[in-house]
């Protein structure tokens, strides 16, 4: 296995010296579009969004259109319209250097080389709770990510990337004041247009709640809670970040009855899974952590969150929000600190205890006027056509 993962190291690294000395060799072609979304972990957010409105647009009809997932041939992924390329292969090095239009919602790595003539579009994938870049206030020894990468490190991988960028979209005000302190990015290439994401959430109809309770098998006669959380910067191990579930499934159903269910869903970085207790059936639903998450959020009546972005986008449903934060002395006190003050500014109040929680639920204690406040300041441009927006901007000039 050791053997196996050193000459897999030096092959990617050879690829990697011969792309930066090709790459120039390779032309443009002017219709070419790339789309990768969370590294290549699938067909998801605001790339698929504002890919799937393309589709509709008669200006691309001859246009080429390339998605980047990993291990797409053993999960059986494909895109109406789309080729579908293996991530970190040779078709992935060759389309990066020919395609005009690069559609990404995270940070490339550093050794990817774009042309002056090359089209960025980094959609970005939340608006931040916690600090991020260069507004993380960190001490002198602190490290990031599995690498433990240093903070100037950290940084300098962020400078590289947005350096690249021709436009990066804002979902509203606040992003636009922090992603220019946290990125370094200068205000003219920032477009606020909210996230293309989005859209599905604003549009979305009783009969797409319908048919999405049947493609996750849900009872359509109960009410659903999604619950959300997120992953922890110090909790990881060689193979990926770790999630010690701290909710007690038995006492949410005892609580909560026979009124709800639970659709419980990791972060996307999680390694570990949680194995259902069977005594559970019917009231625990695990999906899995690739599931697309705006489907989630459609289809259910209850958010619970932690310190996870998502509670930004799912507060345009106007759906309660409540706050599990059971670690929430560390989390403040020894990681990456936060923007909004979590005591005033959150559209719901936060819990460290589940059982006051559960009561509240139960007896549908929820102040509404926390949403209307928030999605006056963070959702104004949540206004169903985003991706169009976006699209009209970036191809202005097609």
């Amino acid at each position: 296995m050791f053997l196996l993962r050193f000459v897999k190291k030096i092959v990617a690294n050879i690829i990697r010296i011969v792309y930066r000395y090709t790459y120039n060799l390779i032309s443009i072609d002017d219709k070419v579009i790339i789309f990768i979304s969370f590294h290549g972990r699938g067909y998801s957010d605001n790339p698929r969004a504002i890919y799937e409105q393309m589709r509709q647009d008669a200006r691309f009809k001859d246009y080429k259109f390339i998605w980047f997932i990993k291990n797409h041939k053993q999960k059986n992924i494909e895109i109406p319209g789309a080729e579908v390329k293996e991530y970190f292969s040779l078709p992935y090095f060759y389309y990066m250097s020919k395609a005009k239009y690069w559609i990404i919602n995270c940070k490339l790595p550093t050794y990817i080389c774009k042309k002056p003539d090359q089209i960025y579009l980094q959609t970005w994938h939340g608006t931040p709770l916690k600090r991020l870049g260069h507004d993380i206030i960190a001490s002198d020894n602190a490290t990031f990510y599995r690498s433990a990468m240093s903070f100037e490190s950290m940084c300098q991988s962020y400078d590289i990337d947005v350096a690249r960028y021709n436009y990066m979209i804002s979902p509203n005000k606040f992003c636009t004041e922090v992603f220019q302190t946290s990125f370094g990015i200068n205000r003219e290439r920032l477009i606020e247009t909210g996230y293309p994401r989005n859209d599905f959430i604003t549009n979305a109809t009783a009969d797409d709640v319908k048919s999405l309770k049947d493609k996750f098998h849900l009872p359509m006669d109960k009410k659903i809670i999604l619950y959300a959380p997120t992953w922890r910067d110090n909790s990881f191990v060689a193979a990926g970040y770790t999630f010690d579930l701290k909710a007690d499934f038995h006492k949410w159903k005892d609580i909560l009855g026979d009124e709800y269910v639970i659709v419980f869903k990791p972060h996307y970085l999680i390694i570990n899974k949680y194995e259902n207790d069977h005594s559970l059936d019917g009231f625990l639903y695990s999906i899995s952590a690739n599931a697309e998450i705006n489907e989630l959020y459609v289809l259910s009546d209850i958010l619970i969150t932690d310190y996870s972005s998502v509670f930004f986008d799912y507060a345009v449903l106007n759906r309660p929000i409540y706050f599990y934060m059971y670690d929430i002395d560390e989390y403040k006190g020894e990681l990456r600190g936060f923007y909004l003050d979590i005591y005033k500014e959150l559209p719901g109040k936060i819990y460290e205890y589940e059982k006051q929680m559960l009561s509240d639920i139960k007896n549908n204690v929820y102040d509404y006027s926390y949403l209307k406040i928030f999605n006056e300041r963070f959702n104004s441009e949540q206004t169903g056509n985003c991706a169009q927006k976006v699209i009209d901007i970036v191809f202005k000039d097609i």
